[in-house]
């Protein structure tokens, strides 16, 4: 019965991602048919205007939905797993708004040498942003035993990251620097084909190192004594948890700004779905719905009032708060 709920699952979160993918394509301010983008798809290169829409505009921003949503949602899974806790994320952390605030003081630094930020350095900042928050909830939760403190406390660095990163992109005199203020919402607009191949490695390194892990990550799951007694090198497995979520998360910050929720909320659901919390199910069942929320949610961000597009971090939220607040009570409800 659980295999065929997974595969029910698997199948049914691919053809909605393909689903969104084409409908992602299709939609957007200057519309395309179907049939003029399988065309475009095919090699048809007749109308350059509609094929520099969909080849070098859309596709590589539904191509990155796809990769950060999933990666998102796996680093919410790690985080969660280390923690013990499914109320933990990324963005609840403050992981995302650090690794925003280093991304940020980069580019400006940069920028105000009259240089653009590499793709390499943007990562390198974003990364050392969100290991450094990290690093700052672990102190505090060998101070602090309760878990809902410790989420409080994340919630409060990362709004402290938010008002820094918005003091200086407001007060900022390079109207380059000034137009960060979209990604610094959450965005992802302007992504291009190089950004698409930096996001493949690292997702496909991070997935890689996650695939090795497996079987010490089940083991943990089952408490920390039975993990060592079965000889999990428990430091080391730590360490790479931390490591590789907030790799994920900085990759996640670095090109498409702080996207809300997804991390926290999409790993609960697949639980819900799947009635099961082992890791390999739940590694790629996560990093599929991911996927399938935030193409959704991108989707949504610049469609509902296009031309104007919103953030894709304000969709996320209003479409997964209510998620996360159901979560708690349920929480609540079996503590009680």
């Amino acid at each position: 019965m659980r295999r065929k709920r997974y595969g029910i699952y698997l199948a049914a979160v691919t053809l909605l991602i393909l689903a969104f993918f084409w409908i992602s394509l299709i939609l957007g301010s200057s519309d395309v048919t179907g049939g003029e983008v399988f065309k475009i798809l095919s090699g048809d290169q007749s109308d350059q205007l509609h094929v520099n829409i969909i080849l070098q505009i859309r596709l590589p921003r539904t191509l990155a939905a796809i990769l950060l949503g999933g990666a998102l949602s796996l680093a919410g899974y790690l985080l969660q797993t280390f923690f013990a806790n499914p109320i933990v994320g990324p963005y609840v952390l403050g992981i995302s708004s650090s690794a925003k605030l280093t991304v940020a003081l980069a580019m400006i630094f940069f920028l105000s040498k009259g240089r653009e930020i590499g793709l390499g350095m943007m990562v390198i900042s974003a990364f050392v942003g969100a290991i450094t928050a990290m690093l700052f909830v672990l102190a505090l939760s060998v101070k602090v035993r309760s878990m809902s403190v410790l989420v409080v406390c994340g919630i409060m660095i990362g709004y402290i990251c938010s008002a820094i990163t918005d003091f200086v992109v407001t007060f900022a005199d390079d109207s380059n620097i000034v137009n960060l203020h979209n990604w610094s919402m959450g965005s992802l607009s302007g992504i291009n084909w190089d950004e698409i191949r930096s996001i493949a490695i690292i997702v496909a390194v991070s997935l890689c190192l996650t695939l090795l892990i497996l079987k010490p990550m089940s083991a943990y799951r089952l408490g920390e004594a039975y993990a060592k007694s079965v000889g999990v090198n428990i430091p080391l497995l730590r360490i790479l948890l931390i490591l590789i979520s907030s790799l994920l998360a900085a990759c996640v910050t670095a090109f498409a700004g702080p996207i809300s929720f997804v991390g926290i909320a999409v790993p609960h659901l697949v639980r819900s779905c799947l009635k099961t919390d082992e890791a390999h199910v739940m590694i790629p069942a996560c990093f599929l719905g991911g996927a399938l929320i935030t193409t959704l949610c991108d989707v949504i961000a610049r469609t509902v009032f296009a031309p104007t597009e919103v953030s894709i971090s304000s969709v996320t939220a209003v479409l997964l708060v209510p998620v996360v607040i159901i979560m708690m009570l349920q929480r609540n409800r079996g503590k009680a």
